[in-house]
């Protein structure tokens, strides 16, 4: 059987993560807490476990409790989100946590159908949480699980017209026993011996099974369609510097699109290229690299430009741009993006 292999495997070689409670912990009568499977999957969203591992502990001794994200200021939510990227998941995941403090009395829903009626909680995370954290024998698929489903099967079809097959091939081994460590195990395996290049067929307790190893043909798999070539969008941001104090202007962005409700440079539109038109007149210079940023859908190429002005004109500059003053904005919570303009004005000072 499959997942009484694959479950011996994990009882040996699972992963030590600070949100998972491990196999010998699970035998000891010890359980998930939920809002910690909540928050690990959050996180680590299109983001690596070397890069959620920090965060992640950090995050938890501002908020320990679903009830103490709730009551705290969404900036301040975003703020410790910073580096982290997609940040709707940042807004989304207060959301989440009001509705939960405040209608469910901090008690996460138990089914895949009540966990997807709460904000920022899709398909995966769903599942995920009803079967980490409560046993429910979820079907539970991310990019690990997908890799691991089409190389067991050979499913040759690529990515992602593939992924209902995928999918189906997941839910017929889904056990009823132990789902919430057989979903882990097969994360666990995707991650540490059937990796996308590479893979150690040797070493995996499911190589019997594997048609795709059979016929030779893992490292092929799964397929994927060839990616359209991201455009690349053109902007200029300013760093307007107070010459009184030495604090910079940051301005709140929009609470819907790109990084919304995200501290930020006052910033053109993102599109093609063309002259920048200053917030405030001043003696402005342009830093000599732009700054270069790749997002989901396309790359980011902006200019960056700096001024310091008298306190007169920073009055004058803040009530033109609603915007607030930083005396250290590298202590701000500014996203990726906006970090980047600030090491260019360093390096240009």
């Amino acid at each position: 059987m499959i997942d009484a292999a694959l479950l011996d495997w994990y009882d040996r070689h699972a992963r030590v993560l600070p949100w998972r409670t491990g196999p010998a912990a699970r035998k000891r009568g010890e359980r998930p807490d939920p809002y910690r499977v909540w928050l690990s999957e959050v996180m680590l969203q299109q983001t690596t476990v070397a890069t959620v591992t920090p965060r992640y502990a950090r995050f938890l001794e501002l908020f320990p409790t679903v009830e103490a994200l709730a009551a705290a200021p969404v900036e301040d939510v975003l703020a410790e989100w910073a580096g982290l990227g997609y940040y709707a998941r940042a807004r989304n995941l207060h959301k989440c946590a009001q509705v939960v403090a405040g209608e469910h009395g901090g008690v996460f829903p138990q089914t895949e159908e009540g966990l997807l009626a709460l904000p920022g909680i899709g398909a995966y995370t769903a599942a995920a949480i009803a079967a980490i954290a409560f046993d429910e024998p979820a079907v539970v698929m991310d990019g690990n699980i997908e890799r691991v489903m089409a190389r067991l099967f050979a499913v040759e079809t690529p990515l992602p017209d593939a992924k209902p097959v995928l999918r189906d091939h997941a839910a017929s081994l889904t056990p009823d026993k132990r789902p919430g460590d057989y979903a882990q195990a097969l994360m666990d395996l995707g991650a540490t011996i059937c990796t996308p290049r590479n893979p150690a067929c040797a070493l995996c307790p499911l190589r019997e099974k594997c048609i795709a190893q059979k016929n030779a043909i893992q490292a092929d798999l799964p397929r994927k369609k060839k990616k359209a070539a991201k455009p690349t969008r053109f902007g200029t941001a300013f760093h307007i510097t107070r010459k009184g104090d030495g604090a910079v202007l940051l301005v709140r962005r929009p609470d819907k699109g790109l990084l919304g409700g995200m501290l930020a440079f006052p910033a053109t539109e993102w599109g093609e290229r063309a002259d920048a038109e200053p917030p405030i007149k001043a003696a402005w210079l342009k830093a000599d690299e732009p700054v270069r940023h790749t997002f989901t859908h396309f790359h980011l190429e902006m200019d960056v430009w700096m001024v310091t002005v008298s306190d007169a004109a920073a009055r004058k500059a803040q009530k033109a741009l609603q915007g607030e003053w930083h005396p250290d904005p590298a202590m701000a919570g500014l996203p990726t993006v906006f970090r980047k303009v600030l090491d260019v004005t360093n390096r240009d000072k």
